[in-house]
């Protein structure tokens, strides 16, 4: 048995996925043998959030109880340097494989209230691949009699054909980036990106950045998407792509990882919310009981 339990395969032309049981994780993707997303080997366990979905919040929230709907939810630290709760509660669940074709898998997953967050959700997570990419497309429905509060976010790191990230051009279309504390929480002021150091709205070298930062405030296109690249020193280049449902990206560089794994690539994350949502209600997603809600993002690789 596998650490992160069955996997999941799917293809389309020469690209492939592979999803795995435990978390509905990104495992691998690859176009023409060439990796898309820096993944993690089928034995090993996804360290960094790798590949990740988080749910029923994204980046951290705070220590101490928080309330929605006349319910208290006491968060468990598991940031222990931070005195934070990273990256939600369904990484490490088991999903029920849904449905498994060719190109296409389904994943879902029941979440009963706990004290973390005591509500009753269902997420569903789709993953779809096509001639545009690989298509993420997730549905939150709220099983409980109240009216239910989440966020949503995703951890790929995105793949560089060199050794480290050094001569990779980043480019990141927003406008605005979220200050935080000594903790990696939100202060609650928006900075103005243009002049900044890491304004990356214009794509430009990550050299000499250390990179851990909340943009918003996306620039789209006349469809509502905005896209994200990375284009490494040999020109390879992937593009991640959000729908509105994802006003907020994460952009990590890895220099706090493990040894092996640090600057080798750059997390660009999907947030339906900044970091602290749930905590102090900054767009949060609200649920009525029986409803859903639906959220698309999109990876591929450009040569």
């Amino acid at each position: 048995m596998l650490p992160s339990g069955e996997q999941i395969a799917i293809a389309h032309g020469d690209q492939r996925v592979v999803v795995t049981e435990v978390g509905a994780t990104l495992r691998t993707y690859a176009t023409g043998g060439v990796a898309v997303v820096e993944g993690f080997a089928e034995d090993d366990v996804p360290a960094g959030a790798r590949g990740q979905v988080l749910f029923p919040w994204p980046n951290r929230i705070g220590d101490g109880e928080w309330e929605f709907s006349g319910r208290v939810a006491h968060p468990s630290v598991d940031d222990v340097e931070h005195a934070t709760a990273i990256h939600g509660l369904v990484r490490w669940r088991p999903f029920r494989v849904e449905a498994v074709n060719q190109n296409r898998c389904v994943l879902s997953l029941l979440l009963h209230p706990t004290p973390n967050y005591p509500f009753f959700s269902e997420l569903s997570v789709a993953y779809h691949l096509g001639t545009l990419g690989l298509t993420v497309t997730t549905t939150v429905t709220n099983r409980d009699s109240v009216p239910i509060p989440f966020g949503l976010g995703f951890h790929p790191y995105l793949a560089v054909t060199t050794p480290t990230i050094e001569g990779t051009q980043l480019e990141v279309p927003a406008k605005y980036y979220v200050a935080v504390n000594s903790r990696r929480l939100p202060t609650g002021e928006l900075l103005p990106l243009a002049g900044s150091q890491v304004d990356f709205s214009r794509a430009k070298s990550v050299n000499g950045h250390e990179l851990d930062v909340t943009y918003c405030n996306l620039l789209r296109d006349d469809k509502g998407m905005a896209t994200a690249t990375v284009t490494d020193a040999n020109g390879g280049r992937v593009e991640l792509t959000v729908d509105r449902n994802f006003p907020y990206l994460q952009v990590f560089t890895g220099d706090t990882l493990e040894k092996g794994r640090r600057r080798t690539a750059i997390a660009i994350e999907p947030m339906t919310c900044p970091p602290d949502a749930l905590r102090s209600g900054k767009d949060i997603v609200i649920l009525e009981p029986g409803r859903q809600w639906t959220g698309s993002w999109r990876l591929r690789k450009r040569t």
